[in-house]
This record gives structure tokens, C-alpha cells and sequence, in this order.
């Protein structure tokens, strides 16, 4: 199925069995929804690194203006807690702390969905923090709900190889960042092993399952390390045509004056020598915002 098909609402049939819920559900007795496996019981209360229980928490649902312009309006759905912790995060602290979130039901979650749907939403567009710790509580709330629109899963990559297999059955789009190459700079930064590791698994499955746009936020500083080796692996594995947004409007938010390189703004010779390197490589699909 074809990008733009995605788009029109021509998504995959979405009616989700009772029974998937439920096993879908027991995943949450030993999380390993992303790739720090926490194994943690969230279903007896038990919490690991992002903090999130088992209900939802919120922090913001509406018609968004902000993102690509084939998504928009976008009927974008904050979800309180992350498996990050980016020192430049822009939505934190209610990004990163499950806590600072608005409890709802999972009727009341459902609600907001169709009520995003009626307010004329092309989508759903599921992000946070991050909505992976979120998998099995938007897996059974979407169970036997009818939307015409289709689901996006916004998020960081960083979800487990577990997560991958329940995120096909209802997910049309996937918007997925790579943000970091280097080891080294995922674990300083967003204290994140192995990131690179995982959004690579993350977006070959992401693009075999349903349709694919990458993010590519350039970090000052970062283009060495983590920008170009990210634009030549996405182009050597992906190829030419993938949908490519990179992306210059970091800023240094939250903790980002406490690491020197990023707490500025990219410059104009940065963001030039960035964008010379993409379309060097030859992509076909590229936006630069």
C-alpha cells in the first residue's frame, strides 16, 4: 500500500479480537514494551525507567497544525511519560514524567479519538514523550472502536522487537525519529544504550509493515557523528524515495545548558553543510524544515 494511499483513510482493516486485547494486555506483568526490557509488573503497580502504570495519563489532545504538511490537521494525542530522557526535551517535564499527566478512562480515551475524528482530523497521531509504554492500553481501546481516519505511531525507535509485532496489527503509518548514531551520544544525551541499534530493527520492520516517515533532528554539533552516517544508512538500507524530514528547529530546552555543544541553536553553515549532504546522497522524498 502506497504512502499517499495511507493518507486518503484507504488504511488497514482495524477490527482488533477480545482475545488479542487481553494477551496484548499481559504484556504489561513484565514490561519489555521498549529495548531496556525493565520487566517490571505494571499491572501490580510496579514502574520502571519511563514511570508509566497501566492507565492513561494525557497532556494534551487536539488538532495540530505543526507537523508534515500531508498530516495535517493531525489529531495529535500527548501521552505523558517517555523511554528517553532528552536533556533538550521541548515537552518536558510533562513529556518525561508519566505523573504531571491527566488521568482518563479508556471510554474517555476512546471519546477523544472520535472526537478528533469529527472535528476533521486526517489522522490519529499518537505520540508523547513517546506512546510505546502505552502499546497495550491503545491496543485495547481501539479494540472494536470504528475509525475511518488512519493511526500514526509517533515516536522516538526505541521500542522493543516484542512492541514491533503488536504495533502491525494496528498501525498505518509509523513517524519514527533517528536521532542519534553514536552510542555515545544516545546514552549522554537522552541516556538511551544502544538507540542506534534499535531504530535501525525499528524502521526496516516499519517500512515492510505499513508505510514509513523519518524525522531527522540535526543536534548542533552532531553532524559528524550522528546526522551524516544516519542520512547514509537510511539511503543505502531504505533507499532513495523513504519520506525524509529533516528537521533545523532544534532548540536547547529543559537541560540542554548543561552540555556545552547543544545549548545553542544549529547555524546557518551547519544547516547547510547537513542539507548539501542529503541531496548529495540523491533523496527523492526530502523535506527540510
Amino acid at each position: 500500500m502506497g504512502y499517499f494511499e495511507i493518507l486518503e483513510g484507504k488504511q488497514k482493516p482495524r477490527f482488533l479480537r477480545l482475545r488479542e486485547w487481553k494477551r496484548v494486555w499481559r504484556m504489561l506483568s513484565s514490561c519489555r514494551l521498549c529495548e531496556r526490557r525493565c520487566g517490571v509488573n505494571r499491572l501490580e503497580g510496579e514502574t520502571g525507567f519511563c514511570r508509566v502504570g497501566k492507565d492513561f495519563r494525557v497532556f494534551g489532545c487536539h488538532l495540530h497544525w505543526g507537523e508534515e504538511p500531508e498530516l495535517i490537521p493531525s489529531g495529535t494525542v500527548f501521552l505523558a511519560g517517555c523511554t528517553l530522557n532528552c536533556c533538550y526535551c521541548q515537552n518536558a517535564p510533562e513529556s518525561i514524567d508519566y505523573r504531571l499527566g491527566m488521568e482518563i478512562t479508556f471510554q474517555g480515551f476512546r471519546e477523544v479519538l472520535k472526537k478528533l475524528e469529527r472535528e476533521g482530523a486526517r489522522n490519529i497521531n499518537l505520540v508523547g514523550g513517546d506512546p510505546t509504554p502505552y502499546i497495550p492500553q491503545i491496543f485495547r481501546a481501539l479494540s472494536g472502536l470504528k475509525l475511518r481516519i488512519p493511526i500514526i505511531f509517533n515516536s522516538n525507535s526505541y521500542y522493543s522487537a516484542e512492541s514491533v509485532r503488536v504495533l502491525e496489527k494496528f498501525v498505518d503509518l509509523y513517524l519514527l525519529d533517528f536521532r542519534y548514531w553514536s552510542d555515545s551520544c544516545s546514552e549522554r544525551l537522552s541516556q538511551a544504550p544502544e538507540y542506534a541499534k534499535a531504530a535501525r530493527r525499528n524502521l526496516i520492520r516499519a517500512k515492510e509493515a505499513g508505510d514509513l516517515l523519518i524525522r531527522v533532528l540535526v543536534l548542533p554539533g552532531h553532524l559528524d557523528c550522528d546526522a551524516k552516517p544516519i542520512l547514509e544508512w537510511v539511503r543505502k538500507r531504505l533507499g532513495k524515495q523513504v519520506r525524509i524530514n529533516l528537521m533545523s528547529q532544534y532548540c536547547p530546552c529543559w537541560h540542554a545548558h548543561r552540555y556545552p555543544e547543544i545549548s545553542r541553536e544549529l547555524t546557518p553553515e551547519e544547516w547547510q553543510e547537513i542539507k548539501s549532504y542529503a541531496e548529495d546522497l540523491g533523496f527523492e522524498n526530502i523535506l527540510y524544515s
